[in-house]
């Protein structure tokens, strides 16, 4: 039998060997042809189609997540992605000319998009299949190679994931590599030119620090505590219903769900009284028995939760609604609280769970001085049909993005960058803005004449020279 120490040796050298292989590859990879791409992204979309029913089942394992949930939140984002991808390609990758001075008379100027090389992309556990093969499909549409390291929290979902890669790409151009925290930490020690990843800003501090040891461009989507604003004079039904949908989609497991709840201090009372309405249309009035309602992924999360709300009930925290708990299954109700106190934990961390803060507000002044007061969040709401309200906040806030009337739903929209800004990440993924960020924007300039002006700015310099200069820099 082998020891702890010499399993850990036989996967450091497999890490090795996976990674030298994508490094020797990576010059056929980063020259392939947009027609070669989607072939490779045509081949992904089936093998996804194909395993449709195993992901569901796995998902279902992992944390008790519904079939039809899968379907909208984990399939069709990916589907739709390739989808876009495939039809788009062709045009992300041609060059890309931009004006040339005139001072430059007899050359022209371009970009010229090439692939960044062997990229590592490492992804969480709350979307799994969403957030793994999104960030693959914009990695091979700008030509890298490319390894992945799943979670392990998910093992199910990651299982499949490493099936359907294998079953679409040679290793020496895709891999995957199974595993916790210490194969992730051995991966960060190898030379990537690029690396993202998707997690806690915690964890995103260790990747960036580890990425400076080999100066790796990097891609860091984090999360954050993602405000919702719901003003005096919106639709008050149809913000609530928005507003507990995103939040408990997912059990609340989502890096931009809306993490807390500021609204206008005359509507409170209705608004929470929709918001309960409408927990009990989507989950029913037993939410442990819903078929729609996932779970939280694991027992360690799970007490995380628990001590959230321990802590806020020790610091003058009332239960609006919800509060009910079970260990033994990690089901924590859609639980709704008010009183929250900035000494709790719950005021600070990001939530991550089917626990929603309500706060009252009576000027939108105080909403923007509370949100500035803590980290830029992954993404910002707002209910309102006041527009100086709405560019108000627009303007005085700062956030990866922003809905206005809705919540989540910018994500989905592939026409859109996402990311974070700050503590909640930078980069940008989807479509053409997750092509640009996973390649090397190359400037190419060519001289295309024989002559040109800077032939006449050659030492040895004279008076005449000094005079042309005099004018380029007075004129041009």
């Amino acid at each position: 039998m082998l020891s702890w120490n010499e399993h850990y040796q036989i996967m450091n050298k497999k890490l090795e060997i996976l990674h030298k292989q994508l490094v020797t590859n990576q010059n056929k990879v980063n020259n392939s042809t947009r027609n070669e791409r989607i072939k490779k992204l045509k081949i992904l979309k089936k093998n996804i189609l194909e395993y449709r029913d195993d992901i569901k089942l796995a998902l279902k394992k992992d944390f008790k997540k519904n079939p039809t949930e899968v379907d909208l939140t984990e399939i069709f984002p990916v589907i739709s992605e390739i989808n876009h991808t495939i039809n788009n390609l062709g045009k992300w990758m041609k060059n890309q000319y931009v004006k040339t001075p005139i001072t430059l008379i007899g050359s022209k100027s371009y970009i010229k998009y090439e692939a960044k090389g062997v990229v590592l992309i490492i992804t969480p556990w709350n979307f799994p299949i969403n957030l793994t093969f999104i960030s693959l499909i914009n990695a091979i549409s700008a030509g890298n190679s490319v390894l992945i390291k799943p979670s392990e929290i998910t093992s199910e979902s990651s299982l499949i994931i490493k099936k359907i890669i294998e079953n679409t790409f040679n290793e020496n151009e895709v891999s995957v590599v199974l595993g916790g925290v210490e194969v992730a930490q051995d991966l960060l020690k190898l030379k990537f030119n690029h690396i993202l990843f998707i997690g806690s800003p915690t964890i995103g501090k260790k990747v960036m620090e580890a990425a400076s040891k080999h100066l790796s461009s990097l891609t860091l989507e984090l999360g954050g505590k993602s405000p919702t604003i719901i003003d005096k004079n919106c639709n008050l039904k149809k913000a609530a219903k928005r507003v507990i949908w995103a939040k408990l989609i997912n059990n609340g497991q989502v890096c931009i769900a809306p993490d807390y709840v500021l609204v206008h201090k005359d509507i409170k009372e209705k608004f929470v009284e929709y918001l309960i309405k409408n927990i009990k249309n989507l989950y029913t009035k037993d939410s442990f028995n819903s078929s729609s309602y996932c779970r939280i992924v694991n027992n360690h999360h799970f007490k995380r939760l628990k001590s959230l709300l321990e802590n806020a009930d020790k610091n003058g925290s009332k239960i609006i609604y919800g509060g009910k708990l079970n260990s033994n299954d990690n089901f924590i109700e859609p639980t709704i609280i008010e009183n929250v106190s900035s000494n709790s934990n719950i005021y600070n961390e990001e939530i991550f769970g089917p626990i929603l803060p309500v706060f009252t507000y009576e000027k939108i002044e105080d909403v923007i001085s509370m949100i500035n007061e803590k980290e830029k969040p992954l993404a910002l709401y707002i209910f309102s049909r006041n527009n100086k309200n709405i560019n108000k906040v627009l303007d005085e806030t700062s956030s990866g993005g922003v809905c206005i009337n809705h919540n989540t739903l910018h994500y989905s929209n592939y026409n859109l960058p996402f990311g974070g800004i700050n503590n909640s990440g930078f980069g940008r993924c989807h479509g053409e803005y997750g092509f640009k960020e996973l390649s090397n924007k190359k400037s190419v300039f060519k001289q295309f004449s024989s002559f040109s002006p800077t032939d006449l700015l050659t030492p040895p310099y004279n008076s005449f020279k000094q005079k042309l200069i005099d004018l380029i820099i007075r004129y041009f």
